[in-house]
């Protein structure tokens, strides 16, 4: 699927698409993926599990 046909999707069809394509991955690619996600909704402040954001 490329970009053109992404946009022209609905929210929930894309959703859909996207937990189909991670139910796909062999289990060590889902934690991967998992793995980044979590990584990733630290954000930049926050890299090691439990760590404090930086103050003001």
């Amino acid at each position: 699927m490329n970009t053109e046909e992404a946009e022209q999707l609905p929210e929930e069809a894309l959703g859909l698409r996207l937990v189909r394509a991670f139910l796909t991955l062999p289990p060590e690619q889902r934690q991967h993926v998992l793995q980044i996600v979590e990584d990733m909704s630290r954000g930049p402040d926050r890299h090691e599990e439990g760590a404090e954001a930086a103050p003001r």
